[in-house]
């Protein structure tokens, strides 16, 4: 997010209202942390004996080498391919240089869901190439196992490199040609002077890149699961669900939020005492155009990360699905049932973001001569997106089902009537997204001229009054952008969902996740290309944004949220 200011002279801070709601929305975001370790710690320590003696170990041995292995992979893709189609022209890089970011589109559940039948003994890559070898039958030749450490690593590398990649390559498109230049004329090769300048001056976008992968390592559970890989995230669901151990979930979820600190200190420490200078006035590195061999090999190696984390699996959920509608099975109702709740959770969640959002970065703007309160509770509403899916809901549901209980005596209603309808649900996904609009709404208040808003306040409007006519429509384009993504995202989201949801209700993601568990591939591939294709939108609109020109090019700063 944009660094907090104080407000221009003339301006009067918000009122007592908006500061409230303010504080009320952080605090939220961080009672779900605090009723963790409330549940964690406030059951005893029966429970941490059998966990450390046969939970935690392999399961944080198994977190542990995932994201060391995902990390290692993320970084070598990612920024491979950043300056190979910053600093080169080859074939195919005026489409390459966008379409690197579509595996952005592609949730890790449903790769790993289109790769397990891929990559089946039986399934067709595996038999085309016993047809070239020769062999007859998977008794003869077969390819390791997917549901495997290793094939995990695959799977979630190919499908988060784009993290790293995209704040790689916008800090080697602002970085000034003649640090390159310096450097070859002192004698260093090509290749040496990217590892000794331009890779150590990109140090602080791989930091941000790989934090953000690997938070969304951490928060995967369908993935995991179809893989056989059992991390912590997967040992929180099937200790609530399958053993009815809520105090166990919790304290597994503490040792999760362990790793949640690791990451983000991670991240902090790679940008320790970088700042970042403007390239707007200076020269970029011009690609050097490659020919022969050297420009086709470099097409293919740009072009192998896409074609794996992208195409292959989505023209699988393509055939799949056109299998399923031309054998007559149609659409069941049930898929029919998932895609309606699903719209209506992701507007839901859309409409409470945006707005807290909004409420968040209107009163840090006008907090007067409390900028250390605004940049507290900014701060402190946008942890949400480190806090995986699955904590939130360990943490949510006692507070939720308290109150609940209350509201129900007190009406006298049946059941519960928040969990039943979905609030609960849809608070834990709003919290999860609210990072987005709140960093898209600060920046677009910070590009607002403070002119416009003094001349609105000398002539007598309100807080909420300048707001409304002032800012709400020019901010509509931050607006839009930051409820596209939320909207997106939470189509998307699985952990959360599968853990809080209503009973009988099913989104698309859910619905993808049972039929994966049943083995029925061809209903489930019309849920996931569905969830593709929502997917599509917002990663298009990022590599128009993002990708364009060198100087609209920029990296998240050290005050900046991801």
């Amino acid at each position: 997010m944009t660094p907090l200011r104080r407000p221009p002279p003339g301006l009067r801070a918000a009122g007592p209202a908006w500061r409230c709601a303010s504080l009320l929305i952080a605090l939220g975001v961080l009672a779900p942390v605090l009723t963790l370790a409330w549940l964690a710690f406030g059951s005893g320590v029966g429970h941490w004996g059998p966990l450390f003696a046969h939970v935690l170990p392999q399961a944080a041995l198994n977190t542990a080498l995932l994201l060391s292995g995902v990390g290692a992979l993320v970084l070598v893709i990612g920024t491979g391919c950043a300056w190979l189609v910053t600093a080169h022209d080859f074939p195919g890089r005026g489409v390459l240089h966008w379409a690197l970011l579509l595996p952005l589109a592609m949730p890790t559940y449903i790769v790993a869901f289109a790769y397990l039948d891929l990559l089946h003994p039986i399934g067709p890559v595996q038999g085309a190439i016993r047809w070239v070898l020769g062999f007859d039958s998977p008794r003869q030749f077969r390819l390791p196992d997917l549901r495997s450490m290793p094939g995990a690593i695959f799977v979630l590398g190919f499908v988060l490199y784009p993290y790293v990649y995209l704040t790689a390559r916008a800090m080697f498109m602002t970085q000034p040609a003649h640090l390159m230049e310096a450097a070859r004329m002192l004698g260093e090769s090509r290749r040496g002077a990217f590892f000794r300048v331009a890779l150590p001056l990109a140090r602080p976008a791989l930091a941000v890149g790989l934090s953000l992968a690997l938070l969304e390592t951490l928060n995967d559970i369908g993935a995991s699961e179809f893989l056989g890989v059992n991390t912590l995230t997967v040992a929180v669901y099937t200790t609530w669900i399958t053993r009815s151990d809520l105090a166990g979930a919790a304290q597994i979820a503490c040792a999760m939020l362990f790793v949640v600190v690791a990451l983000v200190w991670l991240e902090r420490n790679g940008r320790q005492h970088q700042r970042f200078g403007s390239a707007q006035r200076m020269r970029a590195v011009q690609p050097r155009r490659l020919r022969g061999g050297a420009a086709w090999a470099a097409t293919a190696t740009a072009s192998l990360p896409v074609l794996i984390g992208f195409v292959a699996p989505a023209l699988y959920l393509v055939w799949e699905s056109a299998k399923r509608l031309r054998q007559g099975g149609g659409i069941s109702q049930g898929l029919v049932a998932s895609l309606g709740n699903t719209l209506a959770l992701a507007a839901g969640v859309t409409v409470a973001a945006v707005a807290a959002g909004l409420v968040v970065a209107w009163a840090a703007r006008s907090q007067g001569s409390r900028p250390n309160r605004a940049r507290w509770q900014a701060r402190a509403a946008t942890l949400g997106y480190a806090v995986p899916g699955t904590v939130l809901a360990i943490g949510l549901l006692t507070p939720a089902l308290a109150f609940d209980s209350a509201l129900a005596t007190a009406f006298g209603w049946q059941g519960l009537p928040l969990m039943g309808a979905g609030v609960v649900l849809v608070v834990a996904c709003a919290i999860r997204f609210l990072a987005m609009p709140v960093g898209g709404i600060e920046a677009g208040l910070a590009r607002i001229p403070p002119a416009i808003e003094q001349a609105s306040r000398l002539l007598g409007e309100t807080t909420a009054g300048t707001l409304r006519r002032v800012h709400l429509p020019l901010l509509r384009p931050a607006l839009a952008a930051g409820a596209l993504l939320v909207f997106v995202d939470a189509m998307k989201e699985l952990p959360a969902t599968l853990l809080l949801r209503p009973a009988n209700f099913d989104t698309l993601a859910t619905w993808l996740y049972a039929e994966a568990a049943r083995g029925t591939y061809e209903e489930g591939a019309i849920a996931a290309l569905a969830i593709v294709l929502a997917g599509l939108l917002p990663v298009v609109l990022l590599a128009r944004n993002q990708l364009g020109t060198p100087a609209a090019a920029s990296v998240p700063g050290p005050d900046k949220t991801p």
